[in-house]
């Protein structure tokens, strides 16, 4: 369990930051960079629950989501190769249960006949703009895997959420008035 007694610490206030293990990095470090894109789509995730416009099974989703997204920045938060206890890793089942939604809601939407602009209802745009922090943090993750260990499934988790986000803005729309399809070129004079 995680008790908080008190937010501020004055520890950060040079510039570095603990990880997970408890050891010491700069702010700017790719491991640090890739947890806070994660808290910043967690951010954006409640802010489009927030908008209104989900039914309560997307929504009861989305809440499964944050809460994931949390574990996902425990994963990135904690190096690899610290032995002392068991430490939160995103599971596999994590990652499948997100395809099992994008299948389900993918299902029952139209082909898409062109590209689709992060448009829509406040919910869907909200979802839009959550699914490109999301493809940020998984540039962060797959950066950070690049120089440090990192756990798969927490990269393919994050790919998945963007795909699923996609879909479900898709599915907003859908109970609107549908997609809002690019027409190339359609802003040439």
């Amino acid at each position: 369990m995680v008790r908080l007694t008190r937010i501020y610490t004055r520890l950060g206030d040079e510039g570095d930051t603990h990880l997970g293990d408890m050891s010491r990095v700069r702010k700017t470090h790719p491991r640090v960079v890739a947890y806070g894109d994660v808290d910043e789509l967690n951010a954006a995730l409640g802010v489009a629950r927030a908008q209104g416009g989900l039914e309560p099974r997307l929504d009861g989703w989305l809440a499964q989501v944050q809460n994931d997204l949390f574990d996902v920045g425990a994963d990135l938060c904690v190096p690899h190769g610290d032995a002392t206890r068991d430490r939160l890793r995103i599971a596999p089942d994590q990652v499948t249960r997100l395809e099992g939604w994008c299948d389900e809601i993918n299902d029952t939407l139209p082909d898409l006949t062109s590209f689709v602009l992060p448009a829509g209802s406040p919910a869907a745009a909200g979802l839009h703009l959550a699914r490109t922090i999301c493809r940020r943090a998984e540039r962060s993750a797959v950066a950070l895997a690049e120089a440090e260990t990192v756990t798969p499934e927490a990269i393919a988790y994050l790919n998945r959420l963007s795909d699923l986000l996609f879909i479900l803005a898709r599915a907003v729309n859908q109970g609107a008035a549908g997609d809002v399809l690019w027409t190339p070129g359609g802003g040439r004079a």
